[in-house]
Protein backbone atom coordinates (compact mmCIF):
# COMPACT_ATOMS: atom_id res chain seq x y z
CA UNK A 1 0.00 0.00 0.00
CA UNK A 2 1.19 3.29 -0.92
CA UNK A 3 2.35 5.41 2.38
CA UNK A 4 -0.53 8.20 3.46
CA UNK A 5 2.25 11.26 3.36
CA UNK A 6 1.62 15.30 2.95
CA UNK A 7 1.67 17.16 0.12
CA UNK A 8 6.17 17.37 -0.93
CA UNK A 9 7.62 20.48 -0.71
CA UNK A 10 7.80 20.18 -4.54
CA UNK A 11 4.32 19.60 -4.70
CA UNK A 12 3.53 22.35 -2.21
CA UNK A 13 5.34 24.78 -4.91
CA UNK A 14 3.65 23.34 -7.59
CA UNK A 15 0.21 24.02 -6.12
CA UNK A 16 1.38 27.61 -5.23
CA UNK A 17 2.82 28.59 -8.78
CA UNK A 18 -0.35 27.26 -10.81
CA UNK A 19 -2.44 28.89 -8.28
CA UNK A 20 -1.04 32.23 -9.05
CA UNK A 21 -0.51 31.82 -12.70
CA UNK A 22 -3.80 30.36 -13.41
CA UNK A 23 -5.17 33.74 -11.16
CA UNK A 24 -3.17 36.16 -12.90
CA UNK A 25 -4.04 34.45 -16.54
CA UNK A 26 -8.24 34.76 -15.46
CA UNK A 27 -7.33 38.39 -13.90
CA UNK A 28 -6.37 39.41 -17.36
CA UNK A 29 -8.57 37.54 -19.81
CA UNK A 30 -11.62 38.65 -17.35
CA UNK A 31 -10.87 42.25 -16.87
CA UNK A 32 -14.16 44.22 -16.26
CA UNK A 33 -15.66 46.13 -19.18
CA UNK A 34 -17.14 49.40 -18.59
CA UNK A 35 -20.47 48.78 -19.91
CA UNK A 36 -23.25 46.69 -19.06
CA UNK A 37 -21.64 43.62 -19.17
CA UNK A 38 -19.63 44.62 -16.42
CA UNK A 39 -21.69 42.43 -13.66
CA UNK A 40 -21.42 39.35 -15.91
CA UNK A 41 -17.71 39.96 -15.58
CA UNK A 42 -17.26 40.56 -11.99
CA UNK A 43 -19.44 37.28 -11.59
CA UNK A 44 -17.25 35.05 -13.89
CA UNK A 45 -13.88 36.77 -11.39
CA UNK A 46 -15.84 35.59 -8.60
CA UNK A 47 -16.09 32.36 -9.60
CA UNK A 48 -12.71 31.88 -11.14
CA UNK A 49 -10.32 34.17 -9.08
CA UNK A 50 -9.16 32.43 -6.23
CA UNK A 51 -10.50 29.49 -4.95
CA UNK A 52 -10.01 26.35 -5.58
CA UNK A 53 -6.80 23.50 -5.91
CA UNK A 54 -6.30 24.17 -9.16
CA UNK A 55 -5.37 20.07 -9.25
CA UNK A 56 -6.74 20.35 -13.17
CA UNK A 57 -4.39 22.88 -14.56
CA UNK A 58 -1.25 21.37 -12.56
CA UNK A 59 -2.09 17.96 -14.33
CA UNK A 60 -1.54 19.98 -17.76
CA UNK A 61 1.70 21.95 -16.71
CA UNK A 62 3.42 18.55 -15.09
CA UNK A 63 2.33 16.47 -18.38
CA UNK A 64 3.51 19.21 -20.44
CA UNK A 65 6.33 19.28 -18.89
CA UNK A 66 7.28 15.74 -19.24
CA UNK A 67 8.09 16.63 -23.28
CA UNK A 68 9.48 19.93 -22.82
CA UNK A 69 5.83 22.02 -24.23
CA UNK A 70 6.32 25.97 -24.40
CA UNK A 71 5.22 27.18 -21.00
CA UNK A 72 2.70 30.14 -22.18
CA UNK A 73 0.75 27.00 -24.26
CA UNK A 74 0.63 25.20 -21.59
CA UNK A 75 -1.03 28.05 -19.36
CA UNK A 76 -3.08 29.15 -22.01
CA UNK A 77 -4.65 25.25 -22.14
CA UNK A 78 -4.45 24.83 -17.90
CA UNK A 79 -6.75 27.77 -18.12
CA UNK A 80 -8.90 26.41 -20.71
CA UNK A 81 -9.14 23.16 -18.80
CA UNK A 82 -9.98 25.02 -15.18
CA UNK A 83 -12.22 27.69 -17.32
CA UNK A 84 -14.44 24.44 -18.40
CA UNK A 85 -14.14 23.38 -14.38
CA UNK A 86 -15.49 26.49 -12.81
CA UNK A 87 -18.25 26.21 -15.26
CA UNK A 88 -19.21 23.21 -14.34
CA UNK A 89 -19.14 24.42 -10.44
CA UNK A 90 -21.06 27.56 -11.14
CA UNK A 91 -24.16 25.20 -13.09
CA UNK A 92 -23.78 22.13 -10.61
CA UNK A 93 -24.60 24.79 -7.63
CA UNK A 94 -27.82 25.95 -8.96
CA UNK A 95 -30.77 25.07 -7.25
CA UNK A 96 -31.97 23.27 -9.96
CA UNK A 97 -29.32 20.84 -9.48
CA UNK A 98 -27.36 20.37 -6.06
CA UNK A 99 -28.35 24.09 -5.10
CA UNK A 100 -25.55 24.81 -2.70
CA UNK A 101 -25.09 27.89 -1.21
CA UNK A 102 -21.30 27.62 -0.48
CA UNK A 103 -18.10 27.01 -3.02
CA UNK A 104 -14.46 27.16 -1.26
CA UNK A 105 -16.15 29.21 1.92
CA UNK A 106 -17.72 31.97 -0.22
CA UNK A 107 -21.14 31.82 -1.30
CA UNK A 108 -21.85 30.16 -4.63
CA UNK A 109 -22.21 32.82 -7.46
CA UNK A 110 -25.61 32.44 -7.76
CA UNK A 111 -25.80 33.46 -3.97
CA UNK A 112 -23.89 35.97 -4.49
CA UNK A 113 -25.45 37.79 -7.87
CA UNK A 114 -28.50 35.57 -8.84
CA UNK A 115 -29.65 32.83 -10.73
CA UNK A 116 -29.34 34.40 -14.78
CA UNK A 117 -26.23 35.80 -14.22
CA UNK A 118 -24.80 32.87 -12.37
CA UNK A 119 -26.56 30.40 -15.66
CA UNK A 120 -24.84 33.45 -18.14
CA UNK A 121 -21.55 33.49 -16.31
CA UNK A 122 -20.83 29.51 -16.95
CA UNK A 123 -21.95 29.66 -20.05
CA UNK A 124 -19.59 32.51 -21.12
CA UNK A 125 -16.58 30.71 -19.46
CA UNK A 126 -17.71 27.38 -20.81
CA UNK A 127 -17.37 29.25 -24.82
CA UNK A 128 -14.03 31.12 -23.19
CA UNK A 129 -12.41 28.01 -23.19
CA UNK A 130 -13.06 26.41 -26.46
CA UNK A 131 -12.21 30.08 -27.91
CA UNK A 132 -8.55 30.22 -26.00
CA UNK A 133 -8.10 26.80 -27.55
CA UNK A 134 -8.66 27.71 -30.89
CA UNK A 135 -6.77 30.86 -30.75
CA UNK A 136 -3.24 30.17 -32.96
CA UNK A 137 -1.31 31.86 -29.37
CA UNK A 138 -2.37 28.69 -28.32
CA UNK A 139 -0.20 26.51 -30.53
CA UNK A 140 1.23 27.24 -34.28
CA UNK A 141 -0.33 23.80 -35.35
CA UNK A 142 -3.79 23.66 -36.19
CA UNK A 143 -4.05 19.95 -35.60
CA UNK A 144 -2.90 20.09 -32.06
CA UNK A 145 -5.48 23.14 -31.25
CA UNK A 146 -8.04 21.03 -33.28
CA UNK A 147 -7.43 17.71 -31.19
CA UNK A 148 -7.65 20.11 -28.14
CA UNK A 149 -11.26 21.01 -28.64
CA UNK A 150 -12.14 17.39 -29.65
CA UNK A 151 -10.66 15.88 -26.79
CA UNK A 152 -12.15 18.59 -24.56
CA UNK A 153 -15.46 18.63 -26.06
CA UNK A 154 -15.74 14.92 -25.32
CA UNK A 155 -14.99 15.10 -21.66
CA UNK A 156 -17.54 18.18 -21.25
CA UNK A 157 -20.64 16.75 -23.06
CA UNK A 158 -22.91 14.07 -22.77
CA UNK A 159 -20.06 11.08 -22.75
CA UNK A 160 -18.31 13.07 -19.97
CA UNK A 161 -19.18 15.70 -17.39
CA UNK A 162 -23.15 16.34 -18.75
CA UNK A 163 -23.64 13.27 -19.28
CA UNK A 164 -22.06 12.53 -15.69
CA UNK A 165 -24.06 15.06 -14.15
CA UNK A 166 -27.51 13.45 -15.70
CA UNK A 167 -26.58 10.12 -14.11
CA UNK A 168 -26.14 12.03 -10.19
CA UNK A 169 -29.66 13.58 -10.88
CA UNK A 170 -30.86 10.11 -12.15
CA UNK A 171 -29.29 9.06 -8.76
CA UNK A 172 -31.83 10.73 -6.72
CA UNK A 173 -34.63 8.53 -7.53
CA UNK A 174 -33.15 4.88 -8.49
CA UNK A 175 -30.65 3.08 -6.89
CA UNK A 176 -27.55 2.51 -8.55
CA UNK A 177 -25.17 -0.51 -8.26
CA UNK A 178 -21.23 -0.39 -7.74
CA UNK A 179 -20.42 -0.67 -11.91
CA UNK A 180 -22.51 2.24 -12.36
CA UNK A 181 -21.36 4.62 -9.61
CA UNK A 182 -18.38 3.97 -10.94
CA UNK A 183 -19.39 5.12 -14.89
CA UNK A 184 -21.17 7.99 -13.05
CA UNK A 185 -17.76 9.12 -11.42
CA UNK A 186 -15.90 7.84 -14.28
CA UNK A 187 -17.99 10.91 -16.58
CA UNK A 188 -18.85 13.32 -13.85
CA UNK A 189 -15.19 14.03 -12.27
CA UNK A 190 -12.74 11.59 -13.95
CA UNK A 191 -13.29 12.85 -17.65
CA UNK A 192 -12.11 16.31 -17.07
CA UNK A 193 -8.88 15.11 -15.19
CA UNK A 194 -8.15 12.87 -18.05
CA UNK A 195 -8.54 15.56 -20.37
CA UNK A 196 -6.18 17.72 -17.95
CA UNK A 197 -3.35 14.60 -18.80
CA UNK A 198 -4.38 13.97 -22.18
CA UNK A 199 -3.64 17.73 -22.49
CA UNK A 200 0.09 17.84 -22.06
CA UNK A 201 0.55 14.93 -24.05
CA UNK A 202 -1.18 16.68 -27.08
CA UNK A 203 0.41 19.76 -26.54
CA UNK A 204 3.90 17.44 -26.82
CA UNK A 205 2.78 15.60 -29.74
CA UNK A 206 2.46 12.26 -28.36
CA UNK A 207 0.41 10.00 -31.00
CA UNK A 208 -2.20 8.19 -28.93
CA UNK A 209 -0.49 4.87 -29.35
CA UNK A 210 1.96 6.20 -26.78
CA UNK A 211 -0.57 7.70 -24.37
CA UNK A 212 -1.43 4.33 -23.17
CA UNK A 213 0.13 5.04 -19.70
CA UNK A 214 -0.97 8.88 -18.70
CA UNK A 215 -4.33 7.19 -19.57
CA UNK A 216 -4.53 5.02 -17.09
CA UNK A 217 -2.55 6.80 -14.46
CA UNK A 218 -5.60 9.46 -15.12
CA UNK A 219 -8.62 6.75 -14.64
CA UNK A 220 -7.18 5.55 -11.82
CA UNK A 221 -6.02 9.06 -10.28
CA UNK A 222 -10.10 10.20 -11.32
CA UNK A 223 -11.71 7.59 -9.07
CA UNK A 224 -9.30 7.87 -6.43
CA UNK A 225 -9.54 11.38 -6.26
CA UNK A 226 -13.55 10.74 -6.24
CA UNK A 227 -13.40 8.34 -3.28
CA UNK A 228 -11.95 10.40 -1.23
CA UNK A 229 -14.56 13.10 -2.31
CA UNK A 230 -16.83 10.80 -0.70
CA UNK A 231 -15.03 10.09 2.59
CA UNK A 232 -14.72 13.14 2.54
CA UNK A 233 -18.38 14.10 2.48
CA UNK A 234 -19.07 11.23 5.37
CA UNK A 235 -15.76 12.04 7.38
CA UNK A 236 -14.80 16.25 6.40
CA UNK A 237 -14.83 19.24 8.38
CA UNK A 238 -17.89 21.72 6.46
CA UNK A 239 -15.26 24.64 7.72
CA UNK A 240 -12.27 23.27 5.60
CA UNK A 241 -14.27 21.92 2.76
CA UNK A 242 -16.14 25.28 2.54
CA UNK A 243 -19.52 23.74 1.70
CA UNK A 244 -22.11 21.39 3.13
CA UNK A 245 -21.14 18.03 3.36
CA UNK A 246 -23.01 14.90 3.60
CA UNK A 247 -26.20 15.86 0.87
CA UNK A 248 -25.55 12.42 -0.75
CA UNK A 249 -26.68 10.73 1.76
CA UNK A 250 -29.43 12.94 2.31
CA UNK A 251 -30.38 12.74 -0.71
CA UNK A 252 -30.14 8.92 -0.73
CA UNK A 253 -27.68 8.65 -3.27
CA UNK A 254 -25.02 5.29 -3.87
CA UNK A 255 -21.79 6.33 -3.35
CA UNK A 256 -18.47 4.41 -3.10
CA UNK A 257 -18.63 5.14 0.71
CA UNK A 258 -22.61 3.22 0.87
CA UNK A 259 -21.91 0.70 -1.41
CA UNK A 260 -18.42 -0.70 0.02
CA UNK A 261 -18.27 1.19 3.38
CA UNK A 262 -15.64 3.46 4.58
CA UNK A 263 -12.46 1.02 5.05
CA UNK A 264 -13.02 -0.52 2.06
CA UNK A 265 -13.15 2.78 0.43
CA UNK A 266 -10.40 4.09 1.67
CA UNK A 267 -8.45 0.70 1.06
CA UNK A 268 -9.43 0.78 -2.60
CA UNK A 269 -8.48 4.54 -2.80
CA UNK A 270 -4.90 3.47 -1.98
CA UNK A 271 -5.27 0.54 -4.57
CA UNK A 272 -5.83 2.79 -7.36
CA UNK A 273 -3.24 5.10 -6.36
CA UNK A 274 -0.61 2.83 -6.15
CA UNK A 275 -1.92 1.67 -9.87
CA UNK A 276 -2.00 5.47 -11.05
CA UNK A 277 1.92 5.57 -9.98
CA UNK A 278 2.53 2.07 -11.73
CA UNK A 279 1.29 3.82 -15.19
CA UNK A 280 4.49 6.12 -14.76
CA UNK A 281 6.59 3.18 -14.57
CA UNK A 282 8.23 3.90 -18.10
CA UNK A 283 9.09 8.04 -17.26
CA UNK A 284 11.79 8.85 -14.78
CA UNK A 285 12.04 11.45 -12.50
CA UNK A 286 10.09 14.04 -14.84
CA UNK A 287 7.15 12.06 -13.65
CA UNK A 288 7.81 12.29 -10.09
CA UNK A 289 5.09 15.66 -9.44
CA UNK A 290 2.52 13.43 -11.64
CA UNK A 291 3.30 10.68 -8.60
CA UNK A 292 3.63 13.25 -5.97
CA UNK A 293 -0.24 14.27 -7.20
CA UNK A 294 -0.90 10.98 -6.78
CA UNK A 295 -0.22 9.87 -3.35
CA UNK A 296 -1.33 13.47 -2.01
CA UNK A 297 -4.87 12.43 -3.13
CA UNK A 298 -5.19 10.17 -0.41
CA UNK A 299 -4.43 12.91 2.37
CA UNK A 300 -6.24 16.08 0.95
CA UNK A 301 -8.76 17.17 3.82
CA UNK A 302 -10.93 19.48 1.52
Amino acid sequence: MSAVVAASPALQAALADTAREIDARFDVLLSVPDDARANLYRAMRHAAIDGGKRLRPLLVFATAKLFGCDYDCAGRVAMALEAIHVYSLIHDDLPAMDDDDLRHGRPTLHKAFDEATAILAGDCLHALAFEILADPATHGDPFVRAELILDLARATGPTGMAGGQMMDLEAETRTFDLATVTRLQAMKTGALIAAAVEAGAILGKVPPEGRTGLRGYARDLGLAFQIVDDLLDVEGDEALAGKKLRKDGEAGKETFVSLLGVEPARQRCRMLVDQAIEHLRHYGPEADLLRDIARFVLTRDH
